[in-house]
């Protein structure tokens, strides 16, 4: 066996821990399966004869791409339509996969990867470096680029804010549905005013290119035109748990076709996005509710 095929024999021995690492960093499976390519490729063109512990040192790698991509994603002003909400793990439909379902084992829950969506780049990976895979301080501190003290104080930091975000969210979990119900009702009714009232004065609707194809339109800007698009509609839509917030869903026969997702900022709806396609569709967790 020459030194190329030993090494793609020991990466493929290390590959699901480092997609279970990179899709706890990034939260997309898709995006998890590019920095395991990307740490491929920075494998192959390394000269590893110096490196002892050949699992560590590419799950370093792994995490400093998922930090640049990180970065990446939160140094651009506008992102996709729902590319950075955190996608599900699926068992297969037809057998077992069992690397698959290792994946499966190891994952963390859509709820806490929601509440890390809200840390900053580097307290993301110190906190899931060392909390959810245990490696310590003085490994993260060079990934990025502080003292392990400081790299210590970056996780503890994270650790908190998961906590209190994490308590903030159960709080207003009821209170989102509260709003939520209330809209699937005013826009069954017809009741315009009552839409007017429940929607941001800038609040903006976006649909997916599948949703677009169906005739909605890409994009609503206003509470008076957006009101407009579901007064006297949504009657067959469902109350649901839509990543683990309050949302809609139009499921004829059980088919999820259409998730409503809703943004509420200060108790209004400030936007509200129309995801038909069936790829995108699969990755969302969905809780169909009692109206």
């Amino acid at each position: 066996m020459d030194e190329h095929d030993w090494l793609a024999e020991q990466f493929e021995a290390k590959r699901t821990h480092l997609r279970a690492v990179a899709y706890r960093m990034l939260g997309s499976l898709s995006e998890a399966d590019d920095a395991v390519q990307e740490a491929w490729l920075h494998l192959s063109r390394s000269d590893i004869r110096s490196v002892e512990n050949l699992g560590g040192w590419l799950t370093t790698v792994v995490a400093r791409v998922c930090l640049d991509m990180l970065r990446s994603r939160k140094s651009r002003r506008e992102e996709p339509l729902g590319e950075y909400l955190p996608t599900q793990i699926t068992r297969p439909q037809n057998g077992i996969d069992p690397e698959h379902e290792a994946l499966l084992a190891e994952s963390v829950g859509l709820a806490l990867l929601v509440v890390l969506e809200t840390l900053a780049p580097a307290e993301r990976l110190a906190f899931v470096l060392h909390d959810l895979f245990a490696v310590p301080f003085d490994a993260i501190a060079p990934i990025v680029g502080r003292s392990p003290t400081a790299a210590r104080q970056l996780a503890s930091r994270a650790r908190r804010r998961v906590r209190g975000v994490a308590a903030t969210r159960a709080a207003d979990l009821n209170h989102q549905r509260s709003v939520v119900k209330a809209f699937l009702a005013a826009s069954r009714d017809g009741n315009f005013a009552a839409l007017l009232a429940l929607l941001d004065p800038d609040v903006l609707l976006r649909a997916d290119s599948a949703a677009v194809q169906t005739g909605a339109a890409p994009e609503v800007r206003g509470a008076p035109e957006v009101a407009k698009q579901f007064a006297g509609r949504a009657r067959f839509a469902q109350m649901a748990l839509v990543n683990g917030t309050a949302g809609l869903v139009w499921a004829p026969g059980g088919q999820l076709r259409v998730v409503f997702a809703f943004t509420l900022t200060r108790g209004k709806i400030v936007a509200i996005d129309l995801l038909a396609d069936p790829a995108r569709l699969g990755q969302i967790d969905v809780a169909i509710l009692g109206d």
